[in-house]
């Protein structure tokens, strides 16, 4: 019986991006659920199989430390790793306290992510 694959959800406004980031992870075996705002992943459907949310800080609308901030009161255990073109370190400051698995500025080697997602889905604690 083969297993199914790894489910990542990616939150990213800007198409191109998301399409890029949804061919990295098909290519080393992950399956992607693709949102193009925080309130497009806030309604997804309920039988939802990501494992771990791939999240854009800079989102129109609900911001990414916005939607990480709602999914920890709502008490979701998903594993969150930021991304954001815009290197500010009270961003990044307010990521890590947040509890992300990574923040990662745009453009990122692909190893870091795919690291970075690994480390997420091995239940390895954020720090």
């Amino acid at each position: 019986m083969e297993s199914r694959p790894q489910t990542v959800a990616v939150v990213e406004d800007d198409p191109s991006m998301r399409r890029s980031v949804r061919r990295l992870l098909n290519a080393y075996g992950f399956a992607v659920e693709e949102f193009p705002s925080a309130e497009a992943f806030l309604g997804r459907d309920p039988d939802s199989c990501a494992e771990c949310v791939v999240l854009d800080i800079h989102l129109p609308g609900m911001s990414g430390l916005e939607l990480r901030s709602r999914l920890t009161a709502a008490g979701s255990p998903l594993p969150v790793i930021f991304f954001t073109a815009i290197d500010d370190d009270a961003v990044r400051i307010a990521a890590l306290q947040l509890g992300c698995v990574a923040f990662l500025r745009k453009p990122f080697p692909a190893e870091l992510l795919i690291d970075a997602i690994i480390k997420a889905l091995s239940g390895v604690p954020s720090r």
